[in-house]
């Protein structure tokens, strides 16, 4: 359990002690006052629609034993509340350096995972593996971000052994941010594509900032990246005296002899002398490119390669991700936790590789594109046709631009249809549903497909 002294707080945001005691202890952090447990600090942060200072007085009703302000205002009305206030200027910064103060407790290994696409499922691939020797602290979902990411540390117990963390990010300085809170010791980079371009404008702007991770690498720090990718592979030798490679095209740690299934893949894992075949209990290529990059990080923390092997065998992944759902002789393939161009490229190869009487994708919009919108709907449309899916079925604005260029590269008409609600993909597929389809749903978060999957979860006996 975590705890810390009110003194301890002080010092590290640098704040002022406004009433309390520097002697009182807080037993957890909390940012959000509606999810505040006894005895814990409550930290008020601003978001886009709310700011959490206008909720300090509900915080203290649920339990919080301190909290911290950066509104003159509440530190006068919290005068006459039994709580520890703490004044600072800004309260995401103090979230920050107390969540770089606690790691600092902890002399354990971290492992820092970044990339366009496959984070999250590589995190847990990672931590998987890990376990299989260590303690393992990792993130939760996708706490990747500058909360998320300060919130994971302070679940940091003494018996942690190891922990691995991701990392995300839209914009230059918060890769930064984040690396300078964990410290991590290893990095491992998925990919670099498109996802967040509408911020930063290039693949080489995307590169910049996520190389903001390895700033300062010394000796003992160790790089582990994606050989395949045209930019990764660009990253000079210069940071780190330890590099790990994976690819099937390049690397030293390759994928070979690669066996698609319907619901697994399996391959060959070659690395100096040593082969090993490993299988995933999920289907698709960019699966075998997350599961290197954990064998990588495996390798550097000796782990057997059995071991390795077996993790990888009985590994599931996370809610909304890749999930085949069988319903009779119907599948559906939930993958709508988030997308971008690489990931609704690598969910469509999985559709297309999946045996079925009829192939149907219902695509949503992919947010956070700019500029780059249309070209990148207009490309997933070309990979419809080419992928021979029998039925389109688009959701949203920027997705009709899919189902325009389907159409341009082949795509029969009449096998395309275009929405603008999830309401309205839900009557299509009420009348056009039958047996033996296997059918992909996939989109931004911001489309909320998965309303589209529990319909057919519901429909489908």
């Amino acid at each position: 359990m975590m705890e810390l002294l009110i003194d301890e707080i002080v010092r590290a945001t640098e704040g002022k002690l406004i009433k309390g005691s520097l002697k009182d202890k807080v037993i957890g952090i909390s940012t959000d006052s509606r999810k505040v447990k006894k005895d814990e600090l409550f930290i008020p942060l601003k978001g886009e629609k709310y700011d959490g200072e206008d909720f300090v007085k509900d915080a203290i009703d649920k339990g919080a034993i301190a909290v911290i302000t950066a509104r003159l205002e509440n530190v006068e009305c919290l005068k006459d509340f039994s709580v520890d206030v703490i004044y600072v200027n800004e309260t995401l910064e103090a979230l920050h350096k107390i969540a770089s103060y606690y790691r600092k407790k902890f002399n354990i290994p971290f492992i820092a995972v970044t990339g366009s696409s496959g984070k999250t499922t590589t995190k847990d691939m990672i931590a998987q593996i890990l376990s299989k020797k260590y303690k393992v602290l990792k993130t939760e979902g996708n706490f990747n971000n500058e909360i998320g990411l300060p919130l994971t540390i302070f679940n940091l117990e003494d018996t942690h052994q190891i922990a691995v963390v991701e990392m995300g990010m839209s914009g230059f300085g918060e890769i930064r941010r984040l690396k300078n809170i964990a410290e991590p010791q290893v990095a491992v980079f998925t990919n670099i594509g498109v996802a967040h371009i509408e911020k930063l404008g290039s693949r080489e702007n995307i590169l910049k900032a996520k190389l903001e991770l390895i700033e300062n690498f010394k000796e003992e720090n160790v790089i582990v990246l994606n050989a395949d990718d045209d930019m990764l592979s660009k990253i000079p030798l210069q940071y780190s005296s330890k590099y790990y490679r994976y690819g099937i095209k390049s690397g030293e740690i390759k994928a070979c002899d690669i066996e698609k299934g319907e619901k697994d893949i399996k391959y060959t894992l070659k690395y100096k002398n040593l082969e090993k075949e490993i299988k995933l209990s999920i289907p698709g290529i960019h699966n075998v490119y997350n599961s290197l990059a954990a064998i990588c990080v495996g390798l550097e923390f000796g782990i057997n390669v059995e071991d390795m092997a077996e993790a990888l065998k009985d590994f599931q992944p996370g809610k909304m991700r890749l999930n085949i759902i069988e319903k009779g002789d119907i599948k559906i393939i939930d993958d709508v936790y988030n997308a971008n161009p690489d990931s609704m490229k690598a969910a469509l190869s999985v559709l297309r590789d999946l045996p079925a009487k009829r192939k149907i994708a219902v695509l949503g919009d992919m947010l956070e594109l700019g500029e780059y919108a249309v070209e990148a709907h207009k490309e997933i449309g070309k990979l419809v046709a080419d992928s021979h899916i029998d039925i389109l079925i688009t959701s949203g604005n920027m997705s009709k631009y899919i189902a325009e260029e389907s159409k341009v590269c082949g795509m029969k008409g009449n096998n395309i249809f275009v929405c603008n609600t999830n309401e309205e993909v839900n009557e299509i597929l009420k009348d056009i549903i039958k047996e033996g389809d296997s059918i992909l749903v996939k989109g931004s978060r911001g489309m909320k497909m998965e309303q589209i999957v529990q319909f057919l979860q519901e429909r489908v006996k």
